[in-house]
């Protein structure tokens, strides 16, 4: 057994598809830059609101004011810098620094693609990503042939493992059972030319759509594997991902997905890629006479026996931190308690509504907040049904009246909150003061049951 893993860490393999990979991600990523930008997003998410919901222990990351668009500046530019493979390890890392600090910013803007994003990167800081077909490799007159197989294979197993537990919590009394919340979801899109008043609304479909969907996570990192199933698999994977491109607002994430999952394919897939990419810029008449000159060619790359041990240890940990719900009682679903950071995607539809109350705990004189002074409508949406906001914002309320002159402060919420189309029910105790709480990893007392049981993962 030692004698096989060993043999596997020094076996070598073609590195095409850690340039094409490199070009891709570095591209979507700056496309990605440049649409957030136009959209106006950078302001009206970050700039704007007065008050912005911290991740647990990164309380010190916030939003830099107008600086914030010199942050997205220096992120699109590092974006563009790893496409390219110009100082790549300078040019990723800043790319991963400066997009994970965008991300913690505001736990809003929370979404499992950002989140992969930053995994993906991390992981790119320790592979020779610019070892060909790059501006590295032209500035060094050095290229690599050859990079260890294991570099490649992380890649592939960190994408395995969002498809997988993005599967394995489809296996839900919820999701198979009462086809929820797709069919909420799919209800919606009756405006939806040809099938939106028709197969939209269908119960079958409703079905369909539910055990498709997990069946498809299941399967597809197996039938990527597999040569003999690799063009089919890559085929149901740009449909399904342009099928929930077009039914549902889910941004960039689908085109990540789509060109991830190349790199699945042989070396031969890869330089036919690159021979493409060159001839596009040809086309443009950029030139790539760089690309052609004679460059020493070194057949192999040895990548440091840390880097490696760094990559183990984090897809150990990436397999492990979805697990984590377990340690806590009651419906994941409604408490969240371990929800985030664990590839589960698009399995909730959650409604609330949260009233806060300061009160005088001494003359029991009280007043209501308006919520709309404070958050913008998509934190107020956000914080309305997770418990860890509603925490956050309710201390922060009364440390800011506080400030004002307030004594004696106590803050309460009046929240309810409806769960994959069930009614709504009490969310948060009303008698908890939250002022008195404190936000960690232990179980959150102050949260109601849920007055349902969803079966399965």
């Amino acid at each position: 057994m030692k004698i096989r893993i060993t043999n596997y860490f020094k076996h070598q393999t073609n590195a095409a598809p850690l340039a094409v990979f490199r070009i891709f991600f570095g591209l979507l990523m700056f496309v990605s830059i440049l649409r957030f930008w136009s959209k106006g997003w950078i302001h009206s998410l970050y700039i704007d609101p007065v008050f912005h919901f911290s991740y647990y222990g990164f309380e010190w990351v916030k939003p830099l004011g107008i600086f914030t668009y010199l942050l997205f500046l220096i992120c699109g530019i590092a974006a563009f810098l790893v496409a390219i493979g110009y100082k790549y390890r300078l040019s990723i890392l800043v790319f991963f620094l400066s997009f994970t600090y965008i991300e913690l910013m505001d736990k809003t803007t929370y979404l499992n693609h950002y989140y992969f994003v930053s995994v993906v990167s991390f992981i790119m800081l320790f592979l020779p990503c610019n070892a060909q077909f790059s501006m590295d490799a032209i500035s060094r007159k050095k290229s690599y042939k050859m990079v260890p197989n294991w570099t490649i294979d992380s890649l592939k197993l960190m994408l395995g493992i969002v498809y997988l537990y993005a599967g394995l919590t489809k296996i839900n009394s919820d999701w198979l059972i009462k086809a929820m919340p797709l069919k909420l979801w799919l209800k919606s899109k009756y405006d939806l030319p040809f099938v939106g008043q028709t197969i939209m609304q269908q119960e079958w479909f409703h079905f369909f759509m539910s055990w498709g969907g997990m069946f498809y996570d299941l399967s597809i990192p197996f039938l990527l594997i597999f040569k003999k199933t690799r063009s089919f698999a890559f085929f149901l994977v740009v449909v399904f991902h342009i099928v929930t491109r077009i039914l549902f607002p889910i941004g960039m994430f689908p085109y990540i997905m789509i060109l991830s999952t190349i790199i699945f394919f042989d070396a031969k897939v890869h330089l036919r890629i690159l021979a493409c990419i060159e001839r596009i810029l040809q086309i443009f008449k950029i030139k790539t006479r760089a690309l052609n000159k004679p460059i020493i060619q070194i057949e192999h790359y040895k990548v440091r026996k840390l880097s490696k041990s760094i990559i183990l240890v984090f897809l150990l940990i990436q397999l492990f931190i979805p697990w984590r719900y377990l340690l806590y009682p009651g419906e994941l679903f409604w408490n969240e308690q371990g929800y985030r950071f664990s590839w589960r995607v698009m399995l909730i539809e959650k409604k609330g509504n949260s009233v806060f109350k300061i009160v005088n705990s001494k003359t029991n004189s009280f007043f209501y907040v308006n919520n709309n002074d404070f958050l913008s409508d998509v934190q107020q949406k956000q914080m309305s049904f997770q418990p860890d906001m509603i925490l956050e914002y309710g201390q922060y309320l009364g440390n800011h009246f506080k400030n004002q002159g307030h004594q004696n402060m106590a803050v309460f919420v009046e929240s309810y909150v409806s769960l994959n189309g069930r009614l709504s029910q009490q969310f948060i105790d009303p008698s908890a003061n939250l002022m008195e709480l404190k936000d960690t990893f232990k179980h959150k007392h102050w949260i109601n049951p849920l007055h349902d049981e969803i079966k399965g993962f």
